[in-house]
């Protein structure tokens, strides 16, 4: 047996390069435990020894290292959604969706005791990421059993048709707004903004009787909309023809208050001349009323009051010529 020989250390490892090296690890470590980066979608949470100490924005940001304060980053701006009654395997132009069904998140009961499968989702967004960190344990199940209690209610409030039709909306809001409350008290910290009904079918056994009635109850509706469409189209036209009408009835009665107001001011005239000179007056009418009698006539004979005398009145034409016809005794 040999006797182990005895090696040296070398040179380069000595005391010095073992402090350099504790150090550099040192340093590494303080620095990737003591600066984060937060992502735009995000905000960061920082604990300290697991207490809640303050929360950071996007961008770089200091915290003591060596697990003293814990950093938990929450995407605060991206808008999260949970499926109910099915789910989507591949997601964009040409969504794939699995062919398994889930009956006990679909299927409800109506409030004419009718069973329906509704399918629906919602998206939500995380706006309290301390509350949504801590205040609750099981928040995605929290999330699901909320909703599924909220649709359950309000499509348990009408009717199979109801809920098919008219109330799609009406229930989509006001599960929006069921929802807030309820997870606002259990200060979950996030917010619904959408809640979306999919496909609601009845049963398959009454399937096809329930899609003639729905069918039915599109074309009352279309049939509605172009009632309506015809009345927007024919009555401003019939209202503006009646406003035509009053105008022109309206201008008709100025015109003649008008002309019966110039008739009773020219009468007056007259009259305050004829007080003044009622001979000259009275003759002055008397020519202007045979000069309008005769205006028209082309030859005219004057005969004196006792048929005595006769005067025949010689009108030229524009050729020239004497017209002496006789139209008639005067």
């Amino acid at each position: 047996m040999r006797n182990a020989t005895y090696q040296p250390m070398p040179k380069w490892l000595g005391p010095t390069t073992i402090i350099l090296a504790i150090v550099a690890i040192g340093a590494i470590i303080f620095l990737s435990t003591s600066f984060y980066i937060v992502d735009q979608t995000e905000e960061a949470v920082v604990t300290r020894f697991g207490k809640y100490l303050t929360t950071n924005g996007p961008g770089m940001h200091y915290k003591l290292p060596f697990g003293i304060d814990k950093q938990y980053q929450v995407k605060t701006k991206v808008v999260q959604t949970e499926q109910f009654g099915f789910r989507t395997v591949k997601a964009g132009v040409s969504t794939i969706y699995s062919d398994q069904k889930f009956p006990d998140e679909s299927t409800m009961l109506t409030g004419d005791l009718n069973i329906v499968d509704v399918e629906w989702i919602i998206q939500y967004r995380i706006v309290d990421p301390r509350a949504w960190l801590f205040n609750v344990k099981d928040r995605t199940d929290t999330i699901r059993d909320v909703s599924r209690s909220v649709i359950n209610m309000l499509v348990g409030d009408r009717a199979i048709l109801d809920v098919i039709g008219s109330q799609r909306t009406t229930i989509e809001v006001e599960a929006i707004q069921l929802m807030n409350d309820t997870f606002k008290q259990y200060g979950l910290g996030i917010e619904v903004i959408a809640v979306k009904l999919q496909n609601i079918v009845p049963p398959e056994g009454v399937q096809a009787a329930f899609e003639d009635v729905n069918k039915a109850i599109q074309d009352m509706n279309r049939l509605i909309n172009e009632g309506k469409e015809a009345y927007n189209k024919e009555i401003p036209k019939a209202q503006g023809e009646a406003d035509k009408i009053i105008q022109i009835a309206q201008g008709y009665a100025s015109e003649r208050v008008n002309v019966a107001r110039g008739d009773v001011a020219r009468f007056n005239a007259v009259y305050d001349e004829y007080r003044k000179a009622p001979d000259i007056t009275r003759r002055r009418l008397y020519y202007e009323m045979v000069e309008n009698v005769f205006k028209d006539e082309s030859g005219t004979t004057l005969i004196d009051r006792r048929f005595q005398n006769f005067l025949p009145m010689m009108n030229l034409d524009n050729s020239g010529t004497s017209a002496g016809n006789t139209q008639g005794a005067r």
